[in-house]
């Protein structure tokens, strides 16, 4: 017995040799390891905010209570004066109301063997800091986020969203994530059994870098203003949707981009996935009679016409394989180009503009900014369709001069309308003022320079004449605001709906102009999808749209009114003669 009882103290001396000399140094980093634990430090996420400074997305601070079950059981109150152990009884009747439940739904989630288990999410730190001070051990928090949208579904097509887990999910919030999300930082702690952190015990920590806070060029009042005369008129047409955007002529800042129908940016999972993107940037569509203005430039840029060029216009016009008409029947017009596009007239569009060169008018089309993408940037951005001039069919050679055949989006067309405004000088479009870092660094997007599309006098004349478009005798004299002088141009196109082509898919309406016209402040495209009407037209649906936004944009800016009187452009002529010098008129099938 001596002899056994002598070994086995030989043994666990052995053994206590070796963990405490030899094997020190590795058991002491074992036992560290086991009570060390990291800490994900999130970053705030930046702020997204308008021309103002206007927040128009921000991060908020919230916790995630969690709990050590195996640590709630010794709960100490003070009950009746003396200190007492309730255990998780006493914890769930403590915790309950500022969790927002009863104390019999919180027992079985505090009771058990679990190291870690979720109580609550979306606590606030006031409320995270009532719950700490009631000293439960166990009961810990982790620091989480919850992004808010204080300009609601207005922007919210613009701004985009996140996800549960506050990673970028749409719209700009994905554009500038690497911008706005920032860097996780660490904190490496030694943690005692209740999960607490152990005075004067080991730590190192890593700070998180907040992310950098975006101001954009948008103008929050104006969006809000915008989006919600917009949703009132699809709504009352009865449309499938609609977009408008609003451009600074001389800069070429978008101070509003509204997408209708729209959706609720803190409750992205009951939208429905099609409304989660910006139709501006995304959808596209055949623009009807505002692409008019671009073929009409070109010719007057080439020599080959000027407004007061008199024109033939018959019934009808055979071209390639196709009869092709205006928007209504009517006999034989004398009008001139100023009346040809005052009017609308798919067939004096023809006759005044198929004498450019298709390879030439493809020119003029990609630099007014069609079959591009506009630079910006947006997630999912189309570059719109427009078939190269070697590739085009009989028939699209001519639809697309008024319209058909190609395919924009209101980004595109705005801009369009931009270059004619701007005296001939098509802008980059721009969402973003600038870029903040947490420190107060601030970077700023270069201004980019201008693209000349046409000559200062091709861009007067066309303006001049959209001016008559908005007169007595054009097609759209609803637009017309007191004091202001205004240019624009109505258009209605088929529609193509996916997977039926033309049939059915109703109509395409729009409105593009700008104000005041001799000295453009804002271009404000205005487009509707569908309407629920049978014969509908740009200016009745559109018109009205625009002109309550531009004239709240011309208000809310301090735009003085129109000082002089707009050049006044004859429209029709007295008889014309085909072959009389100077008239343009349908010499292929005349012969």
């Amino acid at each position: 017995m001596y002899l056994a009882a002598l070994f086995v103290l030989t043994v666990f001396a052995a053994q206590l040799v070796r963990v405490q000399a030899f094997d020190a140094s590795r058991v002491q980093e074992a036992a560290l390891a086991k009570r060390l634990t990291t800490e994900v430090l999130l970053p705030t996420r930046g702020r997204i905010l308008d021309s103002k400074g206007n927040v128009l997305a921000a991060s908020v601070e919230r916790r995630t209570v969690t709990v050590n079950q195996t640590a709630v059981k010794a709960f100490r109150q003070y009950v009746d004066g003396r200190l007492v152990t309730t255990g998780v009884v006493g914890a769930a009747q403590a915790l309950a109301p500022l969790l927002h439940t009863t104390p019999d739904a919180l027992v079985p989630q505090l009771m058990g063997t679990s190291g870690y288990r979720i109580l609550a999410k979306g606590v606030t730190p006031l409320e995270w800091r009532q719950i700490e001070a009631l000293g439960i051990p166990g009961v810990l928090s982790e620091v989480t986020f919850s992004r808010e949208y204080p300009a609601g579904q207005s922007a919210a097509s613009l701004v985009g969203f996140v996800t549960d887990d506050q990673s970028a999910g749409g719209g700009l919030e994905w554009a500038f994530d690497a911008d706005l999300a920032g860097t996780q930082g660490k904190d490496v702690f030694e943690q005692a059994r209740d999960g607490k952190a152990i005075p004067w015990g080991q730590q190192d920590s890593t700070p998180a870098v907040d992310g950098k806070d975006v101001q954009l060029t948008i103008d929050a009042d104006l969006q809000w203003y915008a989006t919600n005369a917009l949703a009132q008129q699809v709504e009352r047409m009865g449309a499938k949707s609609g977009y408008l955007v609003v451009e600074e002529v001389k800069t070429g800042k978008l101070r509003a981009v509204a997408s209708y129908p729209t959706f609720d940016p803190t409750k992205v999972r009951q939208a429905s996935p099609g409304d989660l993107g910006n139709r501006a940037f995304q959808e596209v569509y055949e623009p009807g009679s505002t692409a008019k203005v671009m073929s009409i430039a070109a010719a007057i840029e080439q020599g080959q016409i000027s407004p007061t060029t008199p024109v033939i216009v018959p019934n009808r016009l055979k071209r390639s394989d196709k009869t092709l008409k205006d928007s209504h029947d009517h006999d034989t017009l004398n009008l001139t180009v100023a009346g040809v596009l005052a009017k609308s007239s798919n067939i004096g569009t023809i006759l005044s503009t198929e004498g450019v060169p298709a390879s030439t008018m493809d020119q003029y089309f990609r630099a007014f900014g069609l079959g591009a993408k506009s630079g910006i940037g947006f997630p999912g951005e189309s570059a719109g369709l427009l078939t190269p001039a070697a590739e085009l069919n009989g028939s699209q050679r001519y639809t697309m001069l008024f319209g058909q055949g190609i395919a924009v989006t209101a980004i595109q067309a705005t801009g369009v309308f931009q270059t004619i405004a701007n005296g001939g000088v098509r802008l980059t479009p721009s969402l973003v003022e600038g870029v903040t870092a947490p420190g107060g660094e601030q970077a700023t997007p270069a201004p980019t320079a201008g693209t000349r599309v046409v000559s200062t006098s091709t861009a007067t004349q066309v303006s001049q004449m959209l001016e008559e478009v908005t007169l007595p005798g054009g097609t759209a004299p609803m637009v017309a605001m007191p004091g202001y002088r205004v240019a624009g141009k109505t258009g209605t196109a088929n529609r193509i709906e996916e997977g039926r082509g033309y049939a059915g898919g109703g109509y395409t309406v729009s409105f593009v102009g700008y104000a005041p016209a001799e000295d453009p402040k804002f271009v404000i495209s205005v487009v509707v999808q569908r309407p629920a009407l049978s014969n509908p037209a740009g200016g009745a649906i559109c018109g009205p749209v625009f002109k309550d936004v531009m004239t709240y944009a011309l208000q809310s800016y301090q735009v003085p009114p129109t000082g002089q009187a707009p050049v006044s452009i004859p429209l029709t002529t007295g008889p014309l003669s085909p072959g009389a010098p100077g008239v343009i008129y349908d010499r292929k099938s005349t012969g």
